[in-house]
């Protein structure tokens, strides 16, 4: 079912001790991989879509696949709006039918980011107080995009979300979830030594200040050893976003099948699905929220 209540969801795994993975999709096949594996491992179903990803596939042509999604197989579906980075942006998305929402003003001076988070929160309420409304605080390394980068990339630590500020935000903008920085990058890094390294002990600091007045988010969930995924839900992160394993799984079979001669969309896309497919099992696996349907 497409979700109305998707507050609820994520307090539910907050209580238990899970995390929901946020996979971040472009088209209709991307979100049949989700779905059919959310089926197997009976796991809640949460699609994420950029600004970008959403002026590609169209935002309410994903609502209305969302929904169908939801109705066929019986999964609790929610689709966010990941990294809405305007008012405009969020009310297009609740406009078009989201059920969630993630606004982004990490890259706002703090006083500027409470000001722009807290209309977006007030906005959104005052349409449908259901709506489960993410804020961010802290900056993520990288670019910004979702991309693989030959370098090595670090998170520099005057970029983490700071536990003191973290308190005073969701206070005063009323956000039910908060992006945090704890040493993740947009993207992921080939160069040797270039695997991120969470900072556990940040997260606990958080979540300790937060007193469970909020949910946390880890954001660049791509590219971040097994070991270190495990260990952040145990200190509180219920939700993980995933993007670029997804995008490098799904165009590098495609690339292959191409490559071999393949013309025919349904098999070179099918391709595509089945690699992205084992990511997305590994990740809800990682996360616990398997069988909690």
């Amino acid at each position: 079912m497409y979700l109305k209540e998707t507050k609820e969801i994520f307090k539910k795994a907050s209580d238990s001790g899970y995390a929901i993975i946020q996979f971040n999709i472009s088209s209709a096949d991307q979100m049949k991989a989700v779905v059919e594996i959310s089926k197997k491992v009976k796991a809640p179903v949460l699609f994420g879509t950029s600004d970008g990803e959403r002026k590609f596939f169209g935002a309410r042509q994903a609502v209305e696949m969302a929904k169908l999604y939801g109705e066929e197989t019986g999964l609790p579906v929610i689709l966010n709006a990941d990294h809405a980075k305007s008012f405009e942006k969020v009310k297009e998305a609740v406009e078009a039918g989201y059920n969630s929402i993630h606004f982004d003003g990490s890259e706002l001076e703090y006083e500027e980011n409470i000001r722009q988070t807290k209309e977006a929160v007030d906005y959104i309420k005052s349409i449908d107080a259901n709506i489960s409304i993410e804020g961010e605080l802290g900056r993520i390394g990288g670019t910004g995009a979702s991309k693989v980068f030959t370098e090595k990339v670090v998170a520099d630590e005057s970029m983490y979300t700071d536990p003191l500020q973290a308190i005073d935000f969701i206070e005063r903008t009323g956000v039910d979830r908060l992006g945090i920085s704890v040493g993740t990058i947009h993207g992921i890094s080939t160069a040797v030594g270039g695997e991120e390294n969470l900072k556990m002990e940040r997260i606990s600091e958080i979540k300790e200040k937060l007193k469970g007045k909020c949910v946390l988010v880890l954001h660049g969930g791509s590219g971040v050893p097994s070991e270190q995924i495990k260990e952040a839900v145990k200190r509180g992160i219920v939700k993980i976003n995933v993007n670029t394993e997804l995008r490098v799984a799904f165009s590098g079979a495609i690339k292959k099948s191409l490559n071999e001669c393949e013309t025919t969309p349904y098999k070179f896309l099918d391709a595509g699905i089945k690699e992205m497919e084992k990511v997305v099992e590994d990740k809800i696996l990682l996360s616990g929220s398997n069988g909690k349907i």
